[in-house]
């Protein structure tokens, strides 16, 4: 997905890979442990040279941090177990837990025997209308509508508007549109318009790299996996009104509950930045009981999350990335300030 920050991040780990100052500065802006954010884990993408490459890692790479971090003292963690130790203000030590959103199929046949190797616990996060191909992997479908090459008609406030797929910027024109321009409910039958004018399955993307309910069920039973919440929908909470929002948050425990035999705790916003989360969705957040809700913030973690559960922060391990000396970096907490103003605490 299209990440306005990625600039300023490399920038920040350039400057402090480069110039030495991240074990130096560790002792002042360290914290006490890290929340993982992974996506796609696997050593054969469908689309290598796609819009959305970033969002996948290799299993050696996950294979390589987590043998680091575990060198450089981190115990892995559960997040039920990274919530007691927050409070305890990182007593006993650094810890991590490691969080995947959107449940990939590859994250059970590829990532999981990583886990296995290091005992290493991971949560994932389920949005059930992803999984019931109620709702669509659009970041993926907009990059076969744009692929195909046809014009397709934006309908905007203004009046109509001609998008030539072959013309450099499409996708970014695309993307704006149905993020900007389109209703958060309205987004899936637009989408599926472009879809139909263009050629493309919309639901492929969802059928090929998602697990289903039964894959979801087996992962669920194994004993280092956990499962969370992703809301129903996968919407922008934060375009929606406040009550359906409410309800993305409060009937995704139900349709959990009803698949799996349990009840999420934990949850993570879509999306996760600043246009898609903020205080509201915090407030929405406690009042539906989840005891942790993660964004993507960038940042570590600190003993004042303690009174921030529900707006942790993440560190993500993306293809952007993929050098275990970013990740080293980046977990030295010096990259947390200089990605967000100066803030050490991160929170929305």
């Amino acid at each position: 997905m299209i990440d306005g920050g990625e600039v300023i991040r490399k920038l920040a780990l350039n400057v402090a890979r480069y110039s030495g100052l991240a074990p130096l500065a560790r002792p002042l802006v360290g914290g006490i442990g890290a929340i993982l954010m992974l996506h796609r884990v696997t050593a054969v993408p469908e689309k290598p040279l796609g819009v959305n490459r970033h969002l996948n890692i290799a299993p050696a790479f996950l294979d390589a941090v987590i043998t680091d971090m575990k060198a450089s003292g981190y115990a892995f963690v559960s997040m039920d177990e990274a919530v007691e130790r927050i409070k305890r203000g990182g007593a006993d030590g650094l810890f991590a837990a490691i969080t995947a959103d959107d449940a990939y199929r590859d994250n059970l046949t590829e990532a999981l025997p990583v886990l296995e190797k290091h005992g290493a616990p991971l949560m994932i996060y389920v949005a059930p209308a992803l999984i019931d191909g109620t709702a669509d992997l659009w970041w993926d479908v907009i990059d076969d509508i744009v692929n195909a090459g046809r014009k397709l008609e934006l309908k905007r406030a203004g009046g109509a508007e001609t998008l030539d797929c072959a013309a450099p910027g499409a996708l970014v024109q695309l993307y704006n549109h149905l993020t900007l321009e389109v209703p958060e409910e309205n987004q899936r039958a637009a989408l599926r318009e472009f879809a139909a004018v263009a050629g493309v399955d919309p639901g492929e993307p969802g059928r090929k790299t998602l697990m289903n309910w039964d894959e979801i069920r087996g992962i669920a039973a194994h004993p280092l996996v956990s499962i969370g919440a992703h809301t129903v929908n996968h919407y922008n909470l934060k375009r929606l009104p406040e009550e359906r929002a409410r309800r993305e948050m409060t009937d995704v425990v139900t349709l959990l509950r009803s698949e799996l035999g349990e009840a999420p705790r934990h949850m993570a916003y879509p999306y996760g930045y600043a246009s898609a989360v903020g205080c509201r969705e915090v407030k929405l957040a406690e009042e539906a009981g989840y005891v942790t809700a993660v964004t993507t913030r960038h940042g570590v973690l600190r003993a004042e999350h303690a009174r921030h559960l529900l707006a942790l922060p993440r560190i993500s391990v993306n293809g952007r990335y993929q050098r275990v000396a970013h990740i080293r970096t980046m977990l030295s907490g010096i990259t947390t300030p200089l990605a967000n103003r100066g803030k050490m605490l991160v929170t929305v």
